[in-house]
This record gives structure tokens, C-alpha cells and sequence, in this order.
């Protein structure tokens, strides 16, 4: 079928001939709405068995970095425990709370997970490790992947599962503040690719996984994770020379969040935009988006700092924006403010050539992630000289995105462990 890609909210379909055909696309606010807060419901159900004695990472001392953070390098392991993995029974999981650097620079505690399948590789060379970028889970320590995984209740769970089935050991980070103190930087890749990238180092210096400097590296993830991902394949080259990086797979990429947060504005994801200041004002506190709130987005921006998506809350959070406006919780728009703007452009995807191969996936009818700053990011990867491999798909939202694309983003990594070599589409 031929790729789709969105003008503003237009399809734009190739004709056979390669003329293009603008056709309006309207999909029913009901529609939307029912969509996003189906998302979320399907994040909250189960994956596993959950573990009784569980305790939510703000209660939990694991997750309390310590003060100052000892000396050591990014992606050092500051400490580690042995956690559940409901799913799947032969998986050796680990909790590592480790080293890594915030968006200005600083050293900061984050958590994760190291999974381990038991069996041993039998693939040839070193076993493969995917460094994993979770979609979006909200601001709360509760929302962390670290802890909804040794629960059995991730809503990426089975994804995840599906990498290990294959004999991959699979890292998956936190991000800066879920878990751990402080609240989540949400969207912003200059701490997110750090983290991710960091998160394989600490799975690769961790004793008990049987991993090294020799181990063959992967990303991968959708929506947020996308972006993570992303990031973190343009920092590569002088945060983390080191990793032996093989290929990347991102998918729902949030490239462009001026663009992303004009998209949603008055959308049923409004929700996701408020969530990204807030990421922003945490990870630049110069931004002081207390100071741009009326009465309304005070109360938004308190009802809503520890609040996860797959939850009660985090749905009435998405039905209780749905179709609002930014205008309707400021005072003056964050996204005319020059100050935000710069820390938005230092964030916004492009600038860097990643110099692994790239496959990069979008829904083309996705109502969050808009496809047109996603295929800005794509034909700007390829006139740099990216080695990526570029597709749509025509028949999903968001959601059925990430599982559309899955298969294609898994198989793309096993091409690269294999070796095969790989010509993009640009």
C-alpha cells in the first residue's frame, strides 16, 4: 500500500501516477476521545500476576539516590537488586538504580530494569541487548516501568516479552523522576537519550548479566519512547562512542514538539501537552510555568503532578482536557514565549546525523504524535546521509501504530545482530 503522510490535518495520498490527491480527514471527536481514554484503560489492565508485597517506588528506599552521588561515570551502577518478572518464568530481572546526566548537564540518580533470559545465546557471538524507551506513563513514581514490570502490569509488557523470547536481554529505563525523587522531565530527549543510553551501559556493567563490551546493542521504542530512542541515536557518537550500536527502531516519534503541542491543542490529547510543560518546567526551571497558569491551570498543574495515565486518575485527566485549549489554562502561551522556545528547539529532533541504520514507523491517521513533524525528522535524517528505512501505516491510529509496527521494528533489530546489511529508503 503507498506511505500516507498528514498536512497539518489533510491525508495526502499518492495517486499511481505520483500526483497527489488532498483529501480532508475529519475523525469525530467522540471517536478521539473514546480512543485516548481506551489507551489508557488497556494500560491498566494486567499483564501478570501482581506481587502483594509490592511497595510503590516513593515508599521503597531502592529508589532514594544517595546524597551527594558517589564519584563514577555515567551508566555505573550505584545499586542493584533482584526483582520479580511475573511473565515469564526463565527471565532473570534486576533493578539497578544508576548514574546518568540531566538535560543542563548534571549528575542524576535514575532507575531501570535489566532482563536476562536464563537459556543461553545460541546465536552466534555475544548475546544482543535492546535498550528499551517506554510510551508515555504520566509524572507519578508509581507510572515507573521498573516497578510495573516486577508487578506483571505494563502495558508494553508483552512487547518486551516478545525481545526476550528471542534470547535478547532487554534493558528498559525509568527516565529522570520516575521512581526517583523529583518529577518526570517527560518529552525532554536531552535527558531521555542520555537515560536510555546510560540504562545499556549499566546493563552491560552490571556483574550478573553476563553482558559486556563486546555485547551488540539495539534501541527501541514507540511514542515517547520514540523520541527516547531518537535521541538518543544522535548523542551516541560522543556521549556513548563506546556502545556497539547496531541499529535503531523508532516508532511514534515526537520530533518536533512545537509542532506536537499545536497539534494537540484543542485535541482529545490535550492532556499530553500540559504534561510536556511540565517535563520541560522540571528539566529548566528558568521556564517558571507557575508564572504562565491562570486559576485553572494551577489547579490542573496540582490535581495532576503524580498522576499515571493507567489509572482512574490519569483517564479523568484525558476526558477532563479533551478538545480544551492551552488558552484555557494560561495566561499567556508558553509556545510564544521565546524562553520556552529555545529549550523546545534544543530538544527538537534533526540536528544530528544518527550513524547507525534507522528504521523509523508512524500511524498514518495518528491523533497525538502528528505524522507531518515525523516525516519532516525522516527527510531531514536522510539528507544528512542517514542509512534509515522509512514507513507508514496507512489503517492505524496511535494505538494500533505501536502494534502494527512492532514486527517490522523487532525484525529490522535481528537483521542488524544477524549482520545483513541494510540500504534505506530514503
Amino acid at each position: 500500500m503507498p506511505d500516507v503522510t498528514f498536512r497539518g490535518r489533510r491525508r495526502t495520498v499518492p495517486r499511481p501516477s505520483g500526483g497527489p490527491e488532498e483529501v480532508q480527514v475529519r475523525i469525530p471527536r467522540v471517536l478521539a476521545v473514546v480512543s485516548a481514554a481506551l489507551a489508557a484503560v488497556t494500560a491498566a489492565l494486567p499483564a501478570g500476576t501482581a506481587r502483594a508485597d509490592s511497595i510503590p517506588p516513593q515508599n521503597d528506599a531502592f529508589y532514594q539516590p544517595p546524597n551527594p552521588l558517589p564519584a563514577g561515570r555515567p551508566g555505573d551502577v550505584i545499586r542493584s537488586r533482584t526483582a520479580s518478572y511475573p511473565p515469564l518464568l526463565g527471565v532473570s530481572s534486576t533493578q539497578v538504580l544508576y548514574r546518568s546526566v540531566n538535560a543542563t548537564g548534571q549528575a542524576v540518580a535514575v532507575s531501570g530494569t535489566v532482563l536476562v533470559p536464563r537459556t543461553p545465546w545460541l546465536g552466534g557471538g555475544s548475546r544482543p541487548l535492546v535498550s528499551y524507551g517506554v510510551g508515555t506513563r504520566g509524572l507519578g513514581d508509581e507510572c515507573a516501568p521498573s516497578y510495573t514490570l516486577s508487578r506483571g502490569l505494563d502495558y508494553e509488557q508483552a512487547f518486551i516479552n516478545g525481545l526476550l523470547l528471542r534470547g535478547w536481554a532487554v534493558a528498559v529505563t525509568d527516565m529522570e523522576g520516575l521512581g526517583t525523587p523529583g518529577i518526570h522531565t517527560y518529552t525532554v530527549g536531552q535527558s531521555e537519550g542520555r537515560a536510555v543510553l546510560d540504562m545499556a551501559r549499566a546493563a552491560e556493567r552490571l556483574p550478573s548479566s553476563g553482558l559486556g563490551a563486546t555485547t551488540p546493542v539495539g534501541l527501541q521504542g514507540y511514542s515517547q519512547g520514540g523520541g527516547s530512542v531518537g535521541w538518543a541515536a544522535q548523542l551516541a557518537p560522543t556521549y556513548a562512542p563506546e556502545l556497539r550500536i547496531k541499529g535503531v527502531s523508532a516508532g511514534g516519534v515526537p520530533a518536533d514538539l512545537v509542532a506536537v503541542g499545536k497539534f494537540l491543542d484543542g485535541s482529545a490529547g490535550m492532556g499530553l501537552a500540559f504534561l510536556s510543560a511540565v517535563g520541560f518546567d522540571t528539566a529548566y526551571p528558568e521556564l517558571k510555568l507557575e508564572n504562565y497558569l491562570n486559576d485553572a491551570g494551577r489547579k490542573l498543574l496540582a490535581d495532576n503532578k503524580d498522576v499515571c495515565l493507567a489509572s482512574v486518575d490519569g483517564v479523568g485527566a484525558i476526558i477532563g482536557t479533551a478538545f480544551r485549549h492551552i488558552t484555557d489554562f494560561t495566561t499567556t502561551n508558553p509556545l510564544n514565549s521565546p524562553t520556552w522556545l529555545a529549550r523546545f528547539a534544543e530538544n527538537k529532533l534533526g540536528g544530528t546525523k544518527p550513524p547507525m541504520p534507522v528504521f523509523q514507523a508512524h500511524a498514518a491517521a495518528d491523533e497525538l504524535v502528528p505524522l507531518a513533524q515525523a516525516d519532516t525528522l525522516h527527510r531531514t535524517w536522510c539528507d544528512a546521509g542517514t542509512n534509515l528505512t522509512w514507513r507508514t501505516y496507512p489503517l492505524a491510529e496511535h494505538a494500533l501504530g505501536l502494534t502494527q509496527a512492532f514486527p517490522d521494528m523487532t525484525a529490522f533489530l535481528n537483521d542488524r545482530f544477524q549482520g545483513r546489511p541494510v540500504t534505506g529508503n530514503c
